[in-house]
C-alpha cells in the first residue's frame, strides 16, 4: 500500500536569524504555513514582526537559517528566479502605500501595467472588477488615493494585493487607524478574499480581534522568537503568560514595556 506524504508547506522556516549590528531581531525562527492557511504572528512593538516578513519577501536576507516557499530554498535567489519568486505574492502594506499622483485604478494595476506589461485597457477593466469584489463601485476608480477616507483606502490597497491572482498575500496590521467597525468590515473581507481565492495568508498584527477573525491559526513573536502558536481556539487557554499578558493587553506580566522616564 502506497504512504501518502505529508503536504508540503507552503511557506517554512527553519533557524532564520537576523540581525542589525549588535541588535539581534530574529533569533532562530521556525514556522511552518500550509496550503491555503491564514497565518497571524502577534507580538509588540519592535519584535521582529515586520523584519519576519521582510525577510520571507526577500526584501532582507537572513543572516542565517532556510525560507522555503513550496519546498523550495529562496534564501540569496537572484535575477529571474528572484522575479519568479516574487511573483507569487501580493501585499496588503500598513499605511496603504497608494500613489498620490495616480488615480485608484492604476494603483489597483499597477503590477499588471509595470510587471506584466498588460494593455491599458485590460487592465483597468481588471481593476474596477477586483474593486467590485472588496466592495467599490467603478466611479471609484477614477478618484486620486488623496480623496478616500481610510477604510476606502485599505479596501483599494486589498484590491491592488489580489489583483494578479498571488499565490500568498501579506498582510501588515491590515486595520491600523481604523475604527473599530471598519476595521471589522476589512477583517470580513480578508476572510472573503483568502477562502474564495484559496490563497495562503500571513498576517503581522497586534489587534486581537483582528487575529482571532481572520487567523486559523496564530504564533507569538516575542524577542525575536516564537514562542507560542496554536489554533486561533487554543490561544485563550495557551498556557504560556506571555500571551496570556498580550492577548488581554495587561500592564503587569513578564513581557516589560521600555518606558522612557522624564
Amino acid at each position: 500500500m502506497l504512504q501518502t506524504s505529508p503536504t508540503c508547506p507552503k511557506i517554512e522556516l527553519n533557524g532564520v536569524i537576523k540581525s542589525f549590528g549588535d541588535k539581534h531581531v530574529l533569533r532562530g525562527i521556525d514556522l511552518a504555513i500550509a496550503p491555503q492557511e491564514s497565518m497571524v504572528v502577534i507580538g509588540g512593538s519592535g519584535t521582529g514582526k515586520s523584519v519576519l516578513l521582510k525577510s520571507i519577501i526577500s526584501i532582507l536576507s537572513p543572516d542565517k537559517g532556510s525560507i522555503k516557499i513550496d519546498g523550495k530554498e529562496t534564501v540569496g535567489l537572484k535575477g529571474a528566479k528572484r522575479d519568479e519568486h516574487l511573483a507569487k505574492f501580493g501585499m496588503l502594506f500598513q499605511g496603504g502605500a497608494l500613489f498620490d499622483s495616480l488615480p485608484v485604478w492604476q494603483n489597483v494595476a499597477f503590477k499588471l501595467l509595470q510587471a506584466q506589461h498588460m494593455p491599458r485597457k485590460q487592465a483597468r477593466d481588471r481593476a474596477i472588477e477586483t474593486l467590485a469584489s472588496v466592495g467599490l463601485s467603478s466611479d471609484v476608480g477614477e478618484l486620486s488615493p488623496s480623496e478616500l477616507s481610510g477604510g476606502m483606502q485599505k479596501r483599494v490597497g486589498l484590491a491592488r494585493a489580489i489583483i494578479s491572482n498571488p499565490e500568498i498575500v501579506f498582510f501588515d496590521e491590515p486595520t491600523t487607524g481604523l475604527d473599530p467597525i471598519m476595521a471589522d468590515v476589512i477583517n470580513d473581507l480578508i476572510v472573503k478574499c483568502v477562502k474564495e481565492r484559496g490563497i495562503t495568508a500571513l498576517s503581522i498584527t497586534h489587534d486581537m480581534a483582528s487575529a482571532r477573525k481572520i487567523s486559523d491559526r496564530i504564533a507569538m513573536l516575542h524577542e525575536g522568537r516564537i514562542i507560542w502558536q496554536g489554533t486561533r481556539a487554543e490561544i485563550d487557554n495557551s498556557g504560556n503568560p506571555y500571551v496570556d499578558q498580550f492577548i488581554h493587553g495587561r500592564a503587569q506580566g513578564p513581557i516589560k514595556m521600555q518606558v522612557r522616564h522624564l
